[in-house]
């Protein structure tokens, strides 16, 4: 509003709303937020009316003044009303429908998404969740553009609920119901209209232009989208070529129909234009998202060495620069999740610790008188409240499974230590029973904190604290018992020793009150009497019994009441202020040692109440009693004292609830004493305790012993972790996963899955990877444990967006999505990584689940920049003209070419050596860049009938552009014969054959010499190659990743290809394959597979899982054919190569 940004009352009417429904989205609904919240709500819509009723009786509204065209507006908002009221219909069709019958309404179990707690398998099955409630919310916040993304997530609700639940359940079946209701009442509503979408195409751009125009400020995403398109629209480079130029439009289909065979979602500029125009792009990345997609189309297209497949990387470069620079370049906020676990429980041990009953006692005032060393078991730690905080402050806690055991720890030892009927025996079970309670809303029962930890609760302790009373009882009875005797015994002995033998009754006349120094004393009161020694205070006592003896003396009897002083207590306790406490001592006192009148009252009345005619000084509160011989306290639930003759009447200010420290407790200059062995114990994280978890296995080999969770080398590993693997050449570790694990002869192995990094795959330079994304390779290993030298977590997409693992640092934490397949070269997404189901011994991972989703941020491929400055140094050194005789600028080459091309070079390609991907060195740049003043051209048959044809083409299209000649020397290439074709293609190697000679005679560096040996031939463009390996200088690296980076790796040849290399197959040597062999052998086999089963094993026998279909040899068949899956096909295939390999022998006679 300072800004003056808002163009109309609509404007500011709609930012409110959106604050204010995402208040009540967040907050809860009894929420002091969600209350204020629902009110200002009320206000707006009350004003709204007010200033539309001003409107109609003014003429002169607030709402249109700001408006240029009251009309539109108001069709607009009649268009989007009634598709709201469409989706209202929809869904309340869906809400309304009942059972015939029973009246049951079917759409209770869909309302909300079922509890992570009670139901957690679910969202392991179910990866997309959906429920009335968000659909209902969606809806109200016009979060859906159209009806049919509404409807989509219906369906969606639906589907998931027939996947998760059995066939012919009841959930099934209302699904069934409920989506049937939802297609009717669609159906009975109409189609759909919309004159939006009727308009066309040109007419919808102009008239968005227009609104664009006419609007007096952009938002600031809207700026944002503006300058990244320019950015990539204006880019020059150092010649001032605009780049853009030919992004501009896609070709026509008339000029090359193939393009839009080979591109499967033609974009270009244009189109990208009018999605700004029309407001589609909900945030900057589904603009890169786009610009991305064109870039990889135009290099899919395109020939690697030519120069429309330079400009689309150049720019894609300047896009994610800009992009970089518009949003700081990282993914959005991570949350913290170590820092998040330590104030989760932080502010559980405060609620516990602090936790008070209704007249503000501390209930871990009694529990600190509970000793740090367990009686029981002395050889354990000492733990107490003491020793918890201090792990709590130095956040030593990293688990809350970990925090919970300690705190049970110190609960159920002060329950075993005390009597159930003991005031420590109450206060832990009242402390223990909060725990569980508080602990769940923190982690709002699994939904924010997923522990082991949330399967204890509250049945589980009302359970064991039944079980402790009933062993206890019986002998606390029998302690009653004695401990009654005993006392009516010592009751008896004082009576004697203190007044002589009562000879009888008549000797004591006894009354209901005295009078002493003209005071009357009643039965029932409390009094001071003299205390036994001098400088002490009064004795509190009250009065049970008055009499006057023989002799006229007249005698009170009573309970005593103790000062906090006269107690023994812990340092640490405190006390309510004028605080008594019942003792279990009861005596008589003559009345003549009777000081004066006070009052002890009950705890629940002291705080409301005060009795009449008292000073303050002499009112006392009692909420405890205290027992001499057992030195403990225990807290009155019923107050049975003699009512007094007092009258207690209101307080006008209630008093406030004020507990004051011992009188023994340290002053604050006085520092506590600390634990002798605290610094043994929390010298660094608590750990939650482990122990190795053996297994059996199937089919294990003798010798070994196989685990799902073991301890090697300091680190705690078991089946499903992620580790890092030691690898030697590469520029990141790779990442393998522990599907089986075991120990033989001292030593640990594990096998699983390997993935790798980005730069290990092979791919275009555009494509964009997630930061920290691996990849599932097909390689499957079996690796010592010495080669482990970390942990870390590979999550799915959906996972690494909503939740994390809190005892792995952000670092280690990596996302996988697709799998990549070697023989393809492709990447493929999957449903998710194989979960595993483990014993109760195993400890389980705490998974914290953020409270919004984040957005990872994509970054460009490793090997962007390597290209382009490959494709830099080629074209340096061109003039214009030079590049107009070229003709790669646009000259896009379809894959027509491609496989002549191939095949020429697959004798060559053969016998190569593997090297892993990132292994790869860089082109030498010498050898490609002009030398001298001569410029190499990688000369090919389409280089020479480009710059023969682009000359004819012109003098017939003189007014064509550059790029427009450029496509139609492509369309003449393609539609060339195969015959005329080879003639260029060998008119082509001769002239590289000559411009090579030329070079080798103007060579001078060393490593010419070194590219020269062998004698590549005509056609043999790995001449180099082979020369190297016949020398025996280069060795294949034995496995992928372990080439020797020191050695000078294998040299590219000297010029460039025209077509990048096919893939090139891993060959073992021969002396890998035999060791490999004499490895597989045994003594009940005389071979290495079980050829027998194999020839007797029948298709109806074998049940494949899908990740066993997945690893199927697929790609050896083009199609499945007539069979209905591919593993079918690969079972024919089988029988028939078994049926010829029998015809093949008794033909033979083999």
């Amino acid at each position: 509003m300072k800004n003056n940004e808002y163009e109309n009352v609509e404007h500011i009417d709609s930012d409110l709303t959106l604050m204010l429904e995402n208040a009540k989205r967040y907050n809860v609904p009894h929420s002091s937020i969600y209350k204020r919240a629902l009110k200002l709500q009320h206000i707006q819509q009350m004003k709204r009316k007010e200033l539309l009723h001003r409107d109609d009786d003014d003429g002169d509204s607030m709402l249109s003044s700001a408006t240029s065209d009251t009309s539109s507006t108001k069709r607009k908002s009649h268009k989007k009303n009634t598709k709201k009221n469409r989706m209202k219909a929809l869904l309340a069709a869906v809400t309304e429908a009942r059972q015939a019958g029973t009246g049951r309404r079917l759409c209770d179990l869909f309302m909300v998404k079922p509890s992570k707690k009670d139901y957690p398998d679910y969202y392991k099955v179910i990866l997309e969740p959906m429920d009335l409630r968000t659909i209902e919310y969606n809806i109200r916040s016009d979060k859906y553009m159209t009806e049919d993304s509404m409807l989509e997530h219906m369906k969606l609700m639906f589907r998931n609920a027939r996947h998760y639940n059995e066939e012919g359940s009841q959930v099934y079946n209302d699904a069934d119901i409920l989506e049937k209701i939802m297609e009717d009442r669609r159906r009975d509503l109409g189609p759909a209209t919309d004159d939006d979408d009727i308009m066309s195409p040109k007419l919808k751009i102009r008239k968005n232009s227009i609104t664009l125009k006419k609007s007096k400020y952009l938002t600031p995403l809207q700026q944002k989208l503006n300058e990244l398109y320019e950015a990539v629209k204006n880019y020059t480079d150092k010649r001032g070529r605009r780049l853009s130029t030919i992004f501009l439009r896609l070709p026509s289909r008339a000029e090359l129909p193939d393009y839009y065979i080979a591109i499967k979602k033609p974009v270009d500029m244009e189109k990208i234009r009018n999605h700004m125009l029309a407001n589609k792009y909900q945030d900057v990345d589904a603009l890169v998202e786009d610009f991305v997609l064109m870039f990889n189309n135009a290099c899919t297209y395109n020939e690697p060495e030519s120069l429309i497949y330079r400009d689309a990387l150049m720019l894609h470069r300047v896009l994610l620069e800009r992009r970089r620079d518009l949003e700081g370049g990282d993914d959005a906020h991570v949350p913290d999740v170590p820092r998040l676990i330590q104030e989760l429980i932080r502010s559980l041990f405060v609620s516990v610790h602090s936790h008070q009953d209704d007249e503000g006692r501390c209930y871990s005032d009694s529990l600190a008188e509970i000793p740090a060393l367990d009686p029981a078991n002395p050889e354990k730690p000492q733990l107490n409240f003491e020793i918890i905080r201090r792990h709590v402050d130095r956040g030593h806690y990293k688990r809350l499974d970990v925090f919970q055991d300690h705190m049970f720890e110190v609960l159920e030892k002060a329950r075993r230590l005390n009597r159930t009927d003991s005031e420590i025996f109450e206060d832990a079970v009242e402390l223990q029973q909060f725990f569980i309670r508080i602990r769940d809303e923190l982690c709002k029962n699994g939904e924010i904190l997923m522990s082991p930890a949330l399967s204890y609760t509250s049945k589980h302790l009302h359970s064991d604290v039944e079980k402790e009373k009933k062993e206890k009882l019986p002998k606390e009875f029998e302690e009653d018992n004695i401990k009654r005797e005993e006392e009516k015994r010592e009751a008896e002995k004082r009576e004697d020793s203190a007044g002589g033998s009562w000879q009888s009754n008549l000797q004591r006349t006894y009354s209901q009150d005295c009078s002493f120094k003209d005071s009357m004393y009643h039965v029932g009161d409390y009094v001071y009497v003299e205390p036994a020694e001098p400088n002490l205070q009064p004795h509190v006592i009250h009065i049970e019994r008055l009499w006057e003896d023989d002799v006229g003396e007249k005698w009170l009897y009573g309970c005593w009441f103790y000062r906090p002083n006269e107690t023994f207590h812990l340092a640490t306790r405190k006390f309510l202020e004028k605080e008594v406490f019942k003792g279990d001592y009861y005596n008589k006192a003559p009345v003549s040692k009777i000081l004066g009148k006070c009052v002890v009252m009950f705890v629940k009345e002291y705080f409301k109440l005060h009795p009449d005619g008292f000073r303050a000084e002499d009112v006392y509160v009692c909420e405890s009693r205290y027992s001499a011989k057992s030195k403990s306290f225990k807290k009155i639930k019923l107050w049975t004292m003699p009512l007094s003759s007092v009258r207690l009447v209101p307080r006008e200010v209630p008093l406030p609830v004020v507990r004051v420290a011992s009188m023994f407790a340290p002053k604050q200059e006085e520092k506590p004493l600390e634990i002798v062995d605290e610094s043994k114990m929390i010298d660094g994280i608590v750990d939650k305790e482990r122990e190795d978890v053996p297994m059996d296995m199937a089919n294990a080999d003798p010798g070994c012993q196989y685990y799902e969770q073991l301890c090697y080398n300091n680190h705690w590993l078991k089946m499903g972790d992620f580790v890092y693997i030691g690898s030697h050449g590469l520029v990141r570790h790779r990442v393998g996963r522990i599907e089986k694990m075991w120990m033989r002869d001292g030593a640990g192995y594990f096998f699983g899955p390997i993935f790798i990094h980005p730069e290990e795959t092979e791919h275009e330079p555009t494509k964009m990877f997630y930061k920290k994304e691996v990849f599932l390779s097909n390689l499957e290993e079996t690796c010592p444990m010495t080669c482990i030298i970390g942990k870390c977590v590979v999550s799915c997409f959906k996972e690494y967006l909503s939740c994390r693992p809190t005892e792995v640092p952000e670092e280690n934490v990596l996302l996988c999505e697709s799998r990549y397949i070697d023989s393809e070269k492709q990447m493929k997404k999957f449903k998710g990584l194989k979960r595993f189901s483990l014993s109760g011994k195993v400890v389980e991972d705490e998974i914290y689940y953020f409270r919004k989703l984040i957005v990872p941020q994509k970054e460009p491929s490793p090997l962007l920049d390597k290209k382009i400055e490959e494709l830099e140094a080629k074209f340096a050194d061109m003039t214009d003209e030079e590049l107009e005789d070229l003709g790669d600028d646009d000259g896009e080459l379809g894959d027509h070419s491609l496989p002549q091309m191939q095949s020429s070079m697959s004798g060559d390609m053969d016998i190569m050596p593997y090297t892993p991907p990132q292994s790869t060195p860089k082109s030498i740049k010498g050898l490609t860049k002009k030398e001298g003043s001569k410029r190499k051209i990688n000369m090919s048959g389409y280089i020479l009938f480009s710059s023969e044809m682009r000359a004819v083409i012109k003098a017939q299209h003189p007014d064509f552009s550059f790029g427009d000649l450029s496509r139609l020397v492509g369309t003449e290439w393609r539609n060339l014969e195969s015959t005329r074709k080879a003639e260029y293609e060998e008119r082509a190697a001769k002239v590289a054959e000559q411009q090579e000679r030329e070079r080798a005679h103007h060579q001078t560096s060393p490593r010419a010499g070194v590219n020269g040996m062998g004698s590549p031939g005509q056609g043999n463009i790995h001449g180099s190659q082979i020369g190297l390996m016949g020398s025996g200088q280069q060795a294949p690296p034995p496995y992928p990743g372990q080439g020797l980076m020191g050695q000078p790796a294998l040299q590219q040849p000297s010029t460039p290809l025209f077509v990048s290399p096919p893939a090139k197959t891993q060959r073992l040597l021969h002396s890998e394959a035999y060791l490999r062999y004499i490895e597989g052998l045994s003594a009940e086999s005389s071979t290495v597979s079980k050829w027998d089963q194999a020839l007797s094993v029948k298709k109806q026998d074998v049940r494949l899982t899908k990740e066993q279909e997945s690893r199927l040899p697929s790609h050896w068949l083009k199609s499945k054919g007539a069979h209905k899956t591919m593993a079918d096909a690969l079972w024919r295939l089988r029988d028939l190569m078994l049926r010829d390999t029998l015809n093949i022998r008794q033909t033979h006679n083999l």
